[in-house]
């Protein structure tokens, strides 16, 4: 009768076991396929980056000098972001996946370990069972009840060092978790912070490389593929053939105004000599007239 409450407290230390081994299971399973859902996430990520690296790289073609380079420049550095995001996958693939999935493997021998424990538990309440009904059926028979009870003590034995051995399993195991917890989420944190220090100096160099372009020279490229050089000679043509119109134009004018001045001249003359005829006709008129008068 006075094993019982020893009993019951063992009973109690084997709950708090099974409970404890189960929300390792159950949890840090959870946790290893959300750190698995995370890398994928994180491997979609990188996928489209590459995409994108290629896109940037097919346009930059089409450009003019100075921004394909910085546009190429910068699919470059974005090219670096992705390897660190790379080794990033890998860094967590290593530190963070495998250590959690491996607690499965863990977890399963702690349950056949708590497993052994119930069972020498089950043989001791058996054999204290026996002994009972075995004094309420010969209380007389000393040999009978001798014989149970050394079963009996075995079996308390057996139990007592088997649940001592759970006992320091467990306690290994529990200290092993806050260490493995430690060591994990510490690592998982390692890796991050260095993807991201890299992708900030990296990305840092892709925004000087895309700010750097030079917008003027490539303006004038531009202006140049409008008007190329052989469309600048042939404007000249035309403006120096403007300019010889010009002239031509104004020889012209000038030209009329001469002739203009040698008609008025023309004119002066015709004009002179027609006064010089009548002049002459009225003489010739007059002397008739006096020749008639002398005749008479």
């Amino acid at each position: 009768m006075n094993r019982m409450p020893d009993a019951s407290l063992r009973d109690n230390q084997t709950r708090k076991m099974q409970e404890n081994i189960s929300n390792v299971g159950k949890h840090f399973g959870e946790m290893c396929q959300i750190f698995a859902a995370y890398a994928r996430k994180t491997a979609r990520l990188r996928d489209k980056a590459d995409i994108l690296i290629r896109e940037i790289g097919t346009y930059a073609d089409t450009e003019t000098p100075n921004l394909k380079m910085g546009m190429k420049e910068f699919a470059d550095h974005l090219a670096k972001v992705g390897d660190y995001r790379q080794a990033e996958l890998e860094r967590l693939e290593d530190k963070v996946i495998e250590p959690l999935k491996s607690y499965g493997a863990v977890v399963r021998r702690k349950r056949e370990d708590l497993k052994t424990t119930q069972s020498a538990r089950g043989r001791e309440a058996k054999r204290m069972a026996q002994l009972e009904r075995t004094r309420r059926r010969n209380p007389s028979d000393r040999q009978i009840i001798s014989q149970a009870e050394g079963e009996l003590q075995r079996a308390t034995i057996d139990a007592t060092r088997i649940t001592k051995q759970l006992e320091q399993t467990m306690d290994e195991f529990e200290r092993q978790k806050i260490r493995d917890i430690k060591k994990i989420f510490g690592d998982f944190v390692k890796v991050e912070m260095s993807f991201h220090a890299k992708a900030v100096e990296i990305y840092t160099l892709a925004f000087q490389s895309i700010q750097n372009v030079d917008e003027e020279e490539d303006m004038q490229v531009f202006r140049t593929l409008l008007h190329p050089p052989h469309y600048q000679a042939r404007l000249e043509i035309v403006r120096g053939d403007s300019r010889t119109s010009l002239d031509h134009t104004g020889s012209f004018l000038s030209t009329s105004g001469t002739f203009q001045q040698q008609r008025a001249y023309n004119r002066q003359a015709t004009r002179e000599e027609e006064e010089e005829d009548e002049e002459d006709d009225n003489e010739d008129e007059s002397e008739e007239e006096e020749e008639e008068d002398g005749t008479d």
